[in-house]
């Protein structure tokens, strides 16, 4: 039977209570969330990713994180799609750190359409693309397919009117680290038959996977997808408990996976986990 876990030897579960304006390499690998699917990944050289970055009016980030200088030094921005809760305060810290945000092309290409960002700072990718943003050797970063929506809520400044544009096609992202340990972040998705194929080629490591329901998959939607589609070492639930239709929960996820090998950690928004 599963249960949560806070201390395991192949990482520590610590709570970020201050968090720190520049950051210091620390030869390990930390993962941050902050609620719903917003994440900060802090790889082995250093390099900071902000992934869908929704803080501001996100009920469940912590207080101290809702000032985005909180979140220290920026490098790399990912965006899986255009929603708000995911995309919100993106265009915001890629303005703030000079950090390009990566989405999928569509997304892209609308964020610079509609004045949000320059070109320099919204580059594009596609579906099954891979970049490699610090260099050869470096992180590499690969799109993937996602089953979803992506609309962009904007106010126009000339006429101060809410529009909804078309955000191009939702992804979810498989990060691989310098030492090889990858990162699935799933986005928000429902189940797709390619999961299997994700989970074969790609081997994930760690994903960080939704059970909220209504929007995304159920607790046993995503517990059936990490026993026989992605079979990581680790999993942590994301997007639920933000809003009421979200219902799902991480006890309803650890259940439903039985006696499943994968390892579930339950972080609490501003708890970060290192490996």
């Amino acid at each position: 039977m599963k249960r949560f876990l806070t201390l395991l030897t192949a990482f520590v579960l610590v709570s970020c209570a201050a968090p720190q304006s520049t950051y210091k390499p620390s030869g390990k690998i930390e993962v941050l969330w902050l609620g719903q699917a917003a994440f900060r990944i802090t790889t082995l050289t250093g390099k900071v990713i902000v992934i869908d970055p929704w803080l501001q009016k996100n009920p469940k980030t912590p207080a101290e994180y809702k000032n985005l200088a909180a979140l220290g030094k920026v490098d790399l921005i990912l965006v899986t799609h255009g929603h708000g809760d995911h995309f919100a305060d993106a265009p915001e810290l890629a303005k703030m750190h000079n950090a390009p945000m990566y989405t999928a092309a569509g997304l892209g290409q609308a964020v610079v359409t509609l004045g949000i960002l320059p070109t320099d700072l919204a580059p594009r990718f596609g579906k099954g693309g891979t970049i490699t943003p610090f260099g050869p050797g470096g992180v590499k970063i690969t799109a993937t397919h996602a089953e979803h929506s992506s609309e962009i809520l904007w106010t126009n400044p000339a006429t101060g009117k809410a529009e909804t544009h078309p955000g191009g096609e939702p992804v979810g992202f498989i990060i691989e680290l310098e030492n090889g340990f990858k990162i699935y972040h799933m986005g928000d998705t429902g189940i797709f038959g390619d999961m299997k194929l994700i989970g074969d080629y790609y081997k994930p490591d760690l994903i960080l996977i939704p059970i909220g329901r209504h929007f995304v998959m159920s607790p046993e939607d995503a517990a059936y997808v990490t026993k026989n589609l992605l079979k990581p070492r680790f999993a942590i639930p994301i997007h639920y408990g933000t809003n009421s239709m979200l219902t799902g929960k991480p006890e309803e996820f650890v259940k439903a996976l039985g006696s499943s090998p994968t390892t579930v950690i339950v972080p609490q928004p501003g708890e970060k986990v290192v490996f």
